[in-house]
């Protein structure tokens, strides 16, 4: 299921990847993930499971955002400000 580890943006595109039925290296940060199939319940299985292991950021920010890349640089935003 999703990771327990310590949240990295490799450890986030290896759980998109298995939550797509993709590889990681099939996940670049640029790619527009709902067009590679993750819809709004994959989102949120995705975002409670990072949660779980200590992420703290709001389930708006992915939803806002449509690439891993921009998740993780408004993570890091987050977790700086």
């Amino acid at each position: 299921m999703i990771t327990k580890a310590p949240i990295t943006r490799e450890l986030m595109r290896a759980d998109i990847a298995k939550m797509l039925h993709m590889q990681p290296e099939e996940v670049q940060d640029d790619d527009n993930l709902p067009d590679l199939g993750l819809d709004s319940l994959r989102l949120m299985k995705l975002v409670l499971g990072w949660e779980e292991a200590g992420l703290k950021a709001d389930f708006g920010l992915f939803a806002e955002h449509g690439t891993l890349g921009e998740w993780w640089q408004a993570i890091e935003a987050q977790q700086a400000g």
